[in-house]
């Protein structure tokens, strides 16, 4: 991914135990800041912390975003996920760097996801809040087009990317793609 010029990375891992954990985010880490690629770890505010992430990413069942911006201080990126527009709302007068939008489809991804939110959502947001988004959940090669010309210029993609052959091959397309909007 990071040879293929991906420039922001997120470690979502649920099943390893935290001495696993650990030692990929040392790995992802050090090849991260080797290459100026930020690093956000998903939910563990205490492993982003001690690896020396970027950022730690929430979601809305997570610590509250308050306490972890008092832990971890005002140089860590805080992103919360959110699938509402009232969750949009609420986030702006919270101190998050960024909210994550979605899943804007169904996605397979995570057991504990909620319902898909749709195109629509992602469009409230985009006319409604000022907040730095990336769009997130189910989206896929074939799909990308209409989140992106819906007003995402941050898009997450995990299962698409990482399931690919090539995963260098599925990024460039992916970049076509976009460009061709």
């Amino acid at each position: 991914m990071i040879a293929a010029g991906i420039k922001i990375i997120q470690y979502r891992e649920k099943e390893k135990n935290m001495k696993e954990k650990f030692y990929e985010c040392k790995k992802i880490r050090r090849l991260t800041a080797e290459n100026d690629v930020t690093f956000i770890i998903n939910d563990d505010v205490d492993l982003a912390m001690i690896v020396e992430a970027d950022g730690v990413h929430l979601g809305q069942k997570d610590l509250p975003v308050s306490e972890v911006r008092r832990i971890i201080g005002s140089d860590y990126i805080i992103g919360l996920s959110t699938h509402s527009p009232q969750q949009a709302v609420a986030a702006q007068n919270q101190d998050v760097d960024y909210i994550g939008v979605g899943p804007i489809f169904s996605t397979d991804t995570k057991a504990d996801v909620c319902e898909a939110v749709g195109l629509e959502y992602l469009e409230y947001v985009v006319d409604n809040i000022d907040l730095p988004l990336v769009a997130i959940g189910g989206i896929k090669e074939n799909n990308i087009t209409e989140v992106y010309n819906k007003g995402a210029r941050c898009i997450s993609l995990v299962s698409e990317i990482v399931g690919a052959d090539n995963i260098e091959k599925k990024i460039k397309n992916l970049r076509i793609k976009l460009q061709n909007c």
